[in-house]
C-alpha cells in the first residue's frame, strides 16, 4: 500500500479548525473529509484513527502556538511591550473567533482529559511548556528592571495563563465590545504593578 500524498501541515490546521469548531465527540469523519479533502480512509492510513488525528492536530497546535509566540519575543523592544502585543494578539482572536469555538487545548482538556490519559498529557506537557516560556519572559522582564522582584515570574506566568483562560471563557459569553480589551488591559496592569 502506498502513502498518500497531501500537505501534512494544511491537513492537521484544518482539522484543528474541526475540532474547535465541534469539540472532538461532534466531530464526525464526515467533517473531517470536508474539513481535510482527505477521504477517511487515508485519514486512516495516515493517522490510525481519528483520535490519531487529534494528537497529531494538536502537535502541530504546539508547533504553530510556539512560533506564534516567538515571533512576539523577537527582537529589541522592552520586553513588556512585547508582553502587551501578546496579549492585545490575544484579545483580537477572543473578539474575532465564533463563540463556539475555543482554544484547541482548552476544548480537548475539558472534553478528554478525564477520559483518555494520553490526551491529558500532552495538553498538560503543551501547557506547561507556555509557563516556563511565559516564567522566562517575566525572569527577563525582571533581569532588565522593568518589573520588580516582588512576585516570583512563576507567579507572574500562573497569573497571565489564568487571566487568559478566563478572558477566553469570558469571550464565548461577550465576544463582542471593549469588554474583553478592557479586562486584559487592567490584567496587563495588575502585571506591571
Amino acid at each position: 500500500m502506498r502513502n498518500a500524498e497531501f500537505d501534512r501541515e494544511k491537513v492537521l490546521r484544518s482539522a484543528m479548525t474541526a475540532f474547535m469548531d465541534k469539540g472532538y465527540g461532534k466531530t464526525s469523519m464526515q467533517d473531517l473529509k470536508k474539513a481535510t479533502g482527505l477521504h477517511p480512509g487515508s485519514i486512516y492510513c495516515a493517522f490510525e484513527n481519528k483520535r490519531g488525528l487529534l494528537l497529531a492536530a494538536l502537535e502541530q497546535y504546539k508547533l504553530d502556538r510556539n512560533t506564534e509566540f516567538d515571533g512576539f519575543f523577537a527582537g529589541e523592544a522592552k520586553v513588556m511591550s512585547k508582553l502587551k502585543a501578546y496579549l492585545d494578539h490575544i484579545v483580537q482572536e477572543c473578539q474575532s473567533c465564533d463563540a463556539a469555538r475555543a482554544c484547541l487545548l482548552t476544548k480537548a482538556l475539558n472534553e478528554l482529559a478525564e477520559q483518555d490519559t494520553e490526551v491529558q498529557e500532552v495538553i498538560t506537557g503543551n501547557l506547561a511548556n507556555w509557563q516556563l516560556a511565559l516564567t522566562q519572559v517575566f525572569e527577563l522582564a525582571q533581569t532588565k528592571g522593568e518589573l520588580t522582584t516582588e512576585r516570583s515570574a512563576a507567579h507572574l506566568a500562573r497569573y497571565f495563563m489564568l487571566g487568559i483562560y478566563g478572558l477566553r471563557t469570558f469571550a464565548h459569553t461577550h465576544p463582542k465590545g471593549d469588554t474583553i480589551q478592557e479586562l486584559a488591559d487592567q490584567l496587563y496592569q495588575d502585571l506591571c504593578r
